[in-house]
């Protein structure tokens, strides 16, 4: 008896079939594309088709319906693709509730799969979120020489992801073509963004990347799109994903805040932070529900805490004033300022009543470089805490003004930093965290959620550098406003101009 050779019978109806069944493994059922769709807010359906501009079939769908519909019948969405796409809008809930994964799942398969959003969508997505409606006003208003003045005027409120599109579609921004959007960063003071994309830039030579816009001519045979593609977002964890040959590489949290992405050779620059103290940590408690934590932590990492409690607004004026004025502050390396209190969207008010309080920046500018020469080139670092009424709903203000009051009286020897010129401005973080006032009525004696988040990481990861900290802090208080009512959430918005990594702890 003649043995059977099987595998030659296959015909060519098997093969097909088997890459039907293949294919189907990649098909999202329209129960889950439904569920996603309704869970989804607008910013969030928004960011991504944004993501998904590369990968679209028309390079634009309509609606997440459509473009998640769309993924499916072409193969295109595994469930870990739709897992990744989630992860990207930061939906953690969703993993669990509807694919029945978690965050770390995700990050774990990333780092060996290749990822269906390109690193120059979450890097303009990561912008996005980190600019505010002046920072975008003025990018708008800039792009007029570029764009036309018709375009920026008639859509003055468009998103940031908007106006890239609109720019993408003049071939004026591209995966490969930034230098206009970082030289408008530049130009509005947002000097950490246009750092986020330089060291984009610098990932992207060090591979030797070749950008693609385009899936629609790959199949299921090419599982890899040939392409260097990264998942993560400015809060989440970042995968470096090299081309499939070559080994994958873990990357550090943020492109804005890791040095992971330059090459080796080239060392990063520290504040010096040895001075004994490292400087003055100003408190000022309007509250007085976090003193005592904020007292603890900031003594722990080597400052010398002065803290003041329930002050009036002329007080706090006076505080403000004389501390900035403290010629101790030449020789320290740095300061620090925490204040709590009742406010508006732009100011904060003392305990007596105040029909429009003290504006935070004129708290910023009494530390400027001209107006306080002894911390010129110094860290500058401020932590406000403001609880804000109903209808001054938390929204991001500018951040960087030119103006401000002259100081007297002050050696000039101090005003003058050397053939380097220290800009006014550098140096400054300003960590601003707004809650509705009610939260105060409702748990009059708890502390912020902001604070000790803060006050957490700052004691058990002291040897980090701070920019990663409060990504993690950012991560953790979105974490907590997940889980409770409009009135009882906390927005925190970060603008710095540092220069340099800056870790605090000095032993």
């Amino acid at each position: 008896m003649k043995s059977v050779a099987l595998w030659p019978s296959v015909s060519w109806t098997g093969v097909f079939l088997l890459h039907f069944l293949a294919r189907t493994l990649y098909m999202m059922s329209a129960e889950v594309i439904h569920q996603i769709e309704e869970a989804l807010d607008e910013d969030e359906k928004e960011m991504l088709l944004f993501l998904c501009r590369d990968v679209a079939a028309d390079g634009a769908a309509r609606n997440v319906r459509d473009l998640l519909d769309s993924l499916s019948e072409r193969g295109m969405l595994s469930a870990m693709g739709l897992a990744e796409l989630l992860y990207r809008v930061r939906r953690f809930d969703l993993l669990k509730r509807i694919l029945n994964t978690d965050k770390m799942t995700v990050e774990a398969h990333l780092l060996r799969h290749p990822h269906l959003v390109s690193e120059y969508r979450v890097l303009m997505a990561e912008i996005g979120e980190d600019l505010d409606k002046s920072d975008m006003s003025s990018l708008i208003f800039l792009m007029r020489d570029y764009m036309g003045r018709g375009k920026t005027t008639k859509e003055k409120d468009k998103s940031f992801l908007d106006l890239v599109m609109e720019l993408e579609k003049l071939n004026l921004v591209a995966p490969d073509q930034l230098d206009l959007l970082e030289r408008c960063l530049k130009n509005i003071h947002r000097i950490d963004l246009k750092t986020k994309i330089q060291k984009y830039k610098q990932s992207a030579q060090g591979t030797g990347t070749s950008y693609v816009n385009s899936l629609s001519n790959l199949s299921l045979k090419d599982p890899s799109y040939n392409l260097r593609l990264q998942n993560g977002r400015s809060k989440e964890q970042r995968l470096m994903v090299k081309q499939p040959d070559i080994q994958r590489e873990p990357v550090k949290t943020s492109i804005e805040e890791s040095g992971a992405f330059l090459p080796r050779h080239i060392p990063e620059e520290r504040y010096m932070m040895q001075s004994k103290p490292l400087g003055i940590c100003l408190i000022i408690d309007c509250i007085g529900n976090d003193t005592e934590l904020l007292r603890d932590t900031f003594t722990s990492l080597g400052y010398e805490v002065q803290c003041f409690l329930l002050l009036t607004m002329k007080n706090i004026i006076h505080i403000l004033h004389q501390v900035a004025h403290m010629p101790r502050h030449q020789n320290y390396d740095s300061f620090v300022c925490v204040l709590v209190s009742r406010g508006s969207s732009h100011s904060v008010f003392g305990v007596d009543p105040s029909p429009s309080g003290f504006p935070l920046d004129r708290i910023r500018r009494m530390f400027m470089g001209d107006t306080c020469p002894y911390l010129l080139g110094k860290p500058k670092l401020f932590f406000i805490q403001n609880y804000v009424k109903a209808e001054s709903h938390p929204e991001d203000s500018g951040f960087l003004e030119v103006d401000g009051p002259e100081v007297n009286n002050v050696d000039s020897k101090v005003r003058q930093p050397g053939p380097c010129m220290v800009h006014r401005e550098a140096d400054f973080l300003w960590s601003l965290c707004k809650a509705d006032v009610s939260v105060l009525e409702r748990a009059s004696t708890l502390p912020s959620v902001y604070l000790q988040f803060l006050s957490k990481k700052l004691w058990q990861e002291r040897r980090r550098p701070l920019l990663e900290l409060h990504t993690e802090l950012n991560d953790s208080v979105y974490n907590w406003n997940r889980g409770v009512s409009d009135k009882e959430k906390y927005y925190v918005s970060l603008q710095h101009t540092l220069r340099k990594k800056l870790i605090l702890s000095c032993n």
